[in-house]
């Protein structure tokens, strides 16, 4: 994972040879590892090329990457498949290699079109002056752009101060863009080349799966526009279209016979004597395990320690961590990450929790743990200052805390040889509206409504893996040092979780559903990818996302929508139906029947602050630092 930025001045009078500062800044958190910039002069224009990078994989390879044609390439993702990368390889060095020896635009576009996995790149061919650029399918890895009439930025992050931050916009996740800078330094207007996804069937029918231009185009300056590549080309969609095929007789029918049973383990057994369906939840099951192992092995492990380190397994740091509210999703990714994570290493169980102060019923827990007084989890900045609290156990003791620590006792029983860190995220008022302010509100721009407050602030707080490691024996300060966040979004998505699937099956039937389906899956990148790893990635660590594998995807799309979910059955087990029967066949228990439970309302920040907000009102609180403010702040600290 990276931070990559490419900075382009049409106006060598006003050309920087250095980013803004907090433009750096941010970029640099996302890459720890190695920072680096490349100024390429013309006679046209300057670019600036900044690279910081997160390692991973391989060789620890410095970004950008230049080659002997002065070909420039930034690439934040991760080959996980349909292009051969060796275990001890790098994959940013194997792209640029492949890059380099394309000879036409169809070429570069086959190579994206292999790929398996998430990427943003940004690559400059010096010969043509064509500035390449784009997202995945799936939109996982965010790039921002913003025009002015002197240049163009694109960058993983934007900038915190708001005279900036309002011409930050996300790069759709439609196909590949290209510009021609020569071009553009003389014309003074901005045209950007389109080559879009497209899906190929067997009998060479074309399915357009992109936006129309004129949406792409509705928020740009005048000055831009966005046309269709000239030789009609594409990129080849890495997924197979959802099947929208209904049943022959009535569904409802069908089901009248069971629709009235309570959501209990027998009900869901009931599923799993019909032979096909069995067959099919063990295909799920396969596909999805493959999926968590890409995720999980890519990484350095212990191999390269000393024998004294080697022998030492209490000393272990997590190399992977997992989103975790006990729910279904992350129970599941979090029981295949143990069937492929080394058994002598940890695997850190992130939970958050917003400070309830009505809370006032109590809830059970040792003598040991109430000796210790648990208190508040102090931020990042002063973390040794942890602020005690009347009866903390009560404050934070909201309803993904409860299913949380459930959850991990089943994951204790099912494995007990592994070392599973339950991560108490403990997050108070004051904090959240003092790091919102500081780190995350630009963070979740351009997007900004209480949805995406209420999400963004939760995901930054949990990933950031900063909170209490409660044991048997101990209550202790700890900070997860995983490099890797597994995540469960796209399993709402795809299989019918949102109350707004079931209120569309009950209004418009299966038809219906369908089309509810493949609207969520087609704006997942603008609507939660691109947000989920600007804030993930701000800690320096890399968000992956098992349930959005293209043959995960793929898999889910072939089959016919009732076999994913069945949404006459009660909450608890119509939701998801196909991920709580391979939870039933991977021995999980209780966690298998819980219903869908948005993470801003089991953490509790939902109402924390206005009680009266909906999820789609604009947020004022997402409202960035001004220059004034910023340049006030920098007094004080000084």
């Amino acid at each position: 994972m990276c931070g990559i930025c490419c900075s382009v001045s049409f106006s060598i009078e006003h050309f920087s040879k250095d980013l803004k500062e907090d433009l750096l800044c941010n970029l640099k958190r996302r890459g720890p590892n190695s920072s680096k910039q490349l100024l390429k002069s013309n006679v046209n224009y300057q670019c600036l090329f900044s690279g910081h990078v997160l390692h991973l994989r391989g060789v620890l390879t410095a970004q950008p990457l230049e080659d002997e044609r002065d070909n420039v390439f930034l690439w934040n993702g991760e080959v996980f498949s349909g292009i051969m990368v060796e275990a001890k390889e790098n994959d940013t060095q194997i792209m640029f290699n492949r890059l380099s020896s394309c000879k036409n635009e169809s070429d570069i576009l086959s190579l994206f079109s292999e790929v398996q996995g998430p990427w943003s790149f940004i690559y400059y061919q010096a010969s043509s002056h064509h500035l390449w650029f784009g997202r995945d399918y799936f939109g996982r890895r965010s790039l921002l752009w913003h025009f002015s009439n002197l240049g163009v930025c694109l960058s993983s992050v934007g900038a915190q101060t708001s005279e900036v931050a309002n011409q930050w916009q996300e790069v759709p996740a439609s196909g590949i863009f290209r510009i021609d800078l020569k071009s553009t330094s003389i014309s003074k207007s901005v045209v950007l080349k389109l080559y879009p996804w497209r899906y190929i069937s067997m009998d060479n029918v074309i399915k357009e799966c992109v936006s129309s231009l004129t949406q792409i185009s509705e928020n740009l300056p005048t000055f831009v526009s966005v046309v269709a590549n000239e030789a009609k080309l594409y990129l080849k969609e890495p997924v197979v279209p959802l099947n929208m095929m209904l049943p022959q007789a009535s569904f409802d029918v069908n089901c009248n016979n069971i629709s009235s049973i309570p959501p209990t383990r027998e009900t869901l057994q009931v599923f799993l004597t019909d032979g096909h369906m069995k067959e099919v939840v063990q295909q799920f099951i396969d596909v999805l395990s493959i999926a968590v192992k890409r995720r999980v092995l890519c990484l350095p492990r212990h191999e390269y320690l000393t024998p004294n380190e080697v022998l030492k397994p209490c000393d272990r740091k997590a190399n992977v961590a997992v989103l975790f509210s006990g729910g279904i999703d992350s129970m599941v990714i979090a029981t295949l990450a143990d069937r492929h994570i080394p058994l002598d290493e940890p695997i850190d169980l992130l939970n958050v929790a917003f400070m309830n102060k009505e809370k006032t019923r109590s809830t059970s827990f040792n003598k040991k743990r109430r000796k210790q007084k648990i208190c508040e989890i102090p931020s990042e900045e002063s973390s040794t200052k942890a602020a005690a609290a009347d009866s903390p156990e009560k404050q934070f003791s909201v309803p993904d805390r409860i299913t949380g620590r459930a959850g991990l006792k089943e994951l204790q029983a099912a494995n007990p040889s592994r070392i599973w860190n339950f991560v108490e995220i403990n997050v108070s008022l004051e904090e959240l509206q003092e790091l919102r302010r500081t780190r995350i509100c630009h963070l979740v721009q351009p997007l900004d409504t209480v949805l995406d407050d209420s999400i963004g602030c939760a995901v930054w707080f949990a990933s950031r893996g900063i909170g209490w490691l409660v044991t048997q024996e101990e209550v202790k300060l700890y900070q997860s040092s995983a490099k890797v966040v597994l995540t469960g979004i796209g399993a709402d998505e795809q299989l019918a979780g949102y109350s707004r699937h079931r209120v569309r099956f009950e209004t418009h039937g299966l038809e219906g559903l369908n089309k509810e389906i493949e609207m969520e899956l087609g704006r997942i990148s603008s609507r939660n990818l691109g947000r989920d790893d600007r804030v993930i990635g701000d800690h320096g660590k890399e968000a992956r996302f098992p349930f959005l594998d293209e043959n995960v995807v793929s898999f889910l799309n072939s089959l016919p929508v009732w076999e994913k979910a069945n949404l006459s059955l009660p909450r608890g087990i119509g939701e998801k139906l196909i991920l709580r029967l391979a939870a039933m066949e991977l021995g999980l228990t209780a966690s298998a029947l819980l219903p869908k439970r948005a993470m801003q309302f089991g953490s509790r920040i939902a109402k924390m602050e206005k009680r009266n907000e909906k999820a789609s009102d604009k947020c004022g609180r997402l409202q960035v630092i001004s220059l004034e403010n910023l340049s006030i702040e920098k007094e004080i600290k000084t």
